[in-house]
């Protein structure tokens, strides 16, 4: 059973704390924008402090990530988990004071913010690979995907509850979550930094730039259809008068993701990353199609419910090619890089899919998801073409050729999978 083996790798602890580890970077965002809110009476003010703070995040991410590959993920973890608890303190005080403070002690709790699902990803690559068990990748990769899509559910909700109590508890909860559970995950399972081969000449091994951009791109368009489907969400909530609704609604879209990424584990091995990729990129814009046509004609709650289940299996097929990508040495990286692009799609799937709802309500914020998904086919048309384009084949770089014929007289090329 493989998540047995998961628990025999990285020991009981690893799992409980590394979920409530990630729940301030699921919270922040709602417990930002309820925190100024009630400061300035100001939505349009709080959403702007929470499109910074978000663009902070992705920027600061692939330094973070960097900083971890060379200094070690415990070292570089616990930094910024105080950091990040500073910058919450730093908020908290300035949410008193003028806008422009509040502005930049936003930005301050993105930059600072721990990256603590992009890490433990390349964490659970390098950790199998050193174990010679890097059959359980796939099963990893699946439990981190559903734990982040409970994250995504479980975060929210909470802070909206402790909204009720006052504008500064989801503040201090996360404020707390950060000391009791991000920085403890971090002196007790984060690895240290790779030991470096004494060399007069050394150089760090490079990222290999045009998969990895096109991987990039790929999750830009996954945070567009994330963007989108909360606007189309929300705008439902209000159409039926029930603005509470849109919570609920959406949860069933984190709650399908999770359940199917947790079915992934059980996919058998001969089904290649590569086969995932083009198979899942494919189901995924079927789901966006449904979830358009299903909130038309059958209801709202019922296509989320379906579409849902199309989202963590392309996610985790990309993480997976992602890691299949970088050179061991530069998986943090990598992996930030990769997930950078979530938080800048969901930004522009929102600003887009808002200003098409003015006009075109919940039709035409689903439009933008359906693009969304119809983009994410590009990267698999690519890797289609395996004739001329570079990819990652056991973690070394080869590039696609046309081989010579062989003994029996054809050709056979490398693939991903």
């Amino acid at each position: 059973m493989s998540y047995r083996s998961l628990l025999r790798v990285a020991g009981a602890g690893f799992f409980p704390l590394g979920f409530l580890a990630r729940l301030p970077y699921a919270s922040s965002a709602l417990a930002t924008l309820i925190l100024l809110q009630s400061s300035t009476h100001s939505y349009a003010f709080a959403g702007l402090a929470g499109a910074a703070q978000s663009t902070a995040m992705a920027v600061s991410g692939p330094v973070v990530g960097a900083l971890a590959d060379r200094h070690g993920h415990r070292t570089v973890g616990a930094v910024a988990a105080l950091a990040n608890f500073a910058a919450w303190a730093g908020l908290l005080a300035a949410s008193h004071g003028t806008r422009t403070g509040m502005l930049i002690a936003a930005t301050l709790v993105g930059l600072t913010q721990p990256q603590v699902g992009p890490l433990v990803r390349a964490h659970w690559s390098r950790l199998l690979n050193a174990r010679g068990e890097r059959q359980l990748l796939s099963a990893a990769l699946s439990y981190e995907a559903s734990a982040d899509e409970v994250s995504f559910v479980a975060g929210p909700a909470v802070v909206g509850l402790l909204a009720s109590v006052g504008p500064l508890a989801p503040a201090a909860l996360t404020m707390v979550l950060i000391a009791a559970a991000t920085l403890p995950f971090a002196l007790l399972h984060a690895h240290r930094a790779i030991p470096r081969q004494p060399s007069a000449g050394h150089r760090e091994p490079p990222l290999p730039g045009c998969p990895l951009a096109v991987m990039v791109l790929a999750m830009v368009a996954m945070g567009g259809v994330f963007g989108a489907v909360q606007t189309a969400v929300t705008v439902y909530a209000d159409t039926i008068g029930e603005p509470g609704a849109a919570g609920v609604v959406y949860a069933e879209f984190g709650i399908g993701s999770a359940l199917a990424g947790a079915a992934c584990a059980w996919l058998p091995q001969r089904f290649s990353p590569r086969a995932r990729y083009l198979t899942f990129a494919g189901l995924l814009f079927a789901g966006t199609l449904v979830l358009f046509a299903g909130a038309r004609t059958v209801s709202m709650p019922a296509a989320v419910a379906v579409a849902g289940c199309t989202v963590a299996p392309y996610m985790i097929s990309l993480y997976a090619l992602t890691a299949r990508l970088a050179p061991e040495r530069r998986a943090a990286a990598a992996m930030t890089i990769l997930c950078a692009g979530g938080p800048l799609g969901t930004a522009a799937g929102q600003a887009l899919s808002g200003s098409l709802a003015e006009t075109h309500g919940t039709e035409g914020a689903l439009a933008v998801a359906v693009a969304g998904g119809a983009f994410l086919l590009a990267p698999s048309v690519v890797m289609a073409d395996r004739g001329r384009e570079v990819w990652i084949i056991d973690s070394v770089p080869v590039r696609q050729h046309k081989a010579a014929p062989g003994p029996g007289g054809s050709a056979r090329g490398r693939d991903v999978g």
